[in-house]
């Protein structure tokens, strides 16, 4: 067996039909799939039951703990070479297994990771928290793509391989429910394996279906950032604190309005550059409009979380912490 597909669910029965679907599709064929459920009250069990037939399927449930520890519940459970992590509202072309295993072949390494696209099915939203998310204009392209990057690319869980036996010997994903995968990225880096961006496996991303769920997804993130400083001070990059100044610096331009009309120029020309971009990159205006709201939202969510973050534990010493817990999981 070559590769072991871990799929953590939590309330996602219709995505996880679709993945599933999506699987059935691939055009390499040595390959499980392990979906666990995490304690859902909407349990996945009979959707994933009816591609038994067609895949190589195990599923698990669980109680409750998160996304870290579900996944390494799973990785107990596979019998692959590589594991390959997936999202549960994520979607796989035919060719993505094919795309992995050839670049394993032209290149060998530890660990790798893929970037992600909007399918054409996606909503507008959708498609402008994808354009949020993967835009060289608002994360610097880190999350890869062929693109412009601002810091090296760090594997995200939702697209993410790597050899089991380096996966076990690193002790797998630690419980943090936001940063889990960075933080497993920069251990492998650390330990010096070998990683790589794939380019050409990359996946459909759902992401969020609001920009109110998108707004407390990136804000944990930013909180994230500066508990993964704290663990390792030294993974903290000048990209990480763009968010931060872009909120402070749209937050003085508002407050100077009043004193100086010229003042709100910055931010409106930003979100024309984004707003041109984007209807370009997705052919809608709609969806470069939405951008722009998704944009602002990207950067002012993690900036804000990255600040409260920075304040709380920089400056007043205080315990990790996360935000919007319950709500965000439910």
């Amino acid at each position: 067996m070559l590769f072991s597909l871990i799929i953590p669910v939590y309330n996602r029965p219709d995505e996880v039909d679709e993945l599933l679907d999506s699987l059935t599709r691939q055009t390499f064929g040595d390959f499980e799939v392990v979906v666990v459920d995490d304690g859902s009250t909407r349990p996945c069990r009979e959707v994933a039951m009816r591609y038994a037939s067609r895949l190589d399927l195990h599923y698990y449930d669980k109680p409750n703990s998160g996304p870290g520890p579900t996944r390494n519940y799973a990785a107990g459970h596979c019998k692959g070479e590589f594991l390959v992590l997936l999202d549960s509202d994520c979607l796989l072309p035919p060719g993505y297994l094919a795309a992995v295993d050839a670049e394993l072949r032209r290149q060998p390494c530890d660990a790798f990771g893929g970037p992600d696209r909007a399918h054409p099915s996606f909503t507008p939203v959708q498609k402008a928290i994808n354009y949020a998310m993967t835009s060289f204009f608002t994360t610097g392209g880190i999350r890869g793509g062929k693109g412009r990057r601002l810091d090296k690319f760090y594997p995200r869980s939702f697209n993410m391989g790597m050899r089991a036996e380096v996966y076990r010997r690193l002790g797998g994903f630690a419980p943090m429910r936001f940063g889990e995968d960075i933080d497993l990225s920069i251990r492998i880096f650390r330990d010096g394996y070998s990683c790589r961006l794939f380019p050409d496996a990359w996946v459909w991303h759902k992401r969020r279906a609001t920009l109110r769920t998108f707004f407390k997804q990136v804000h944990n993130s930013g909180i994230a950032r500066i508990n993964l400083y704290k663990k390792y001070p030294s993974s903290l990059k000048v990209v990480h604190l763009l968010p931060a100044a872009f909120t402070l610096g749209l937050a003085a331009c508002l407050l100077a309005v009043p004193w100086c009309r010229w003042s709100v120029w910055p931010p409106v020309l930003y979100a024309l550059l984004v707003g041109v971009d984007s209807t370009a990159c997705n052919r809608s205006l709609r969806v470069g409009l939405l951008s722009v709201a998704a944009s602002f939202v990207q950067l002012t969510g993690y900036g804000s979380g990255f600040l409260r973050a920075w304040w709380r534990r920089c400056v007043l010493g205080r315990e990790e912490f996360e935000a919007f817990k319950r709500n965000f999981y439910n």
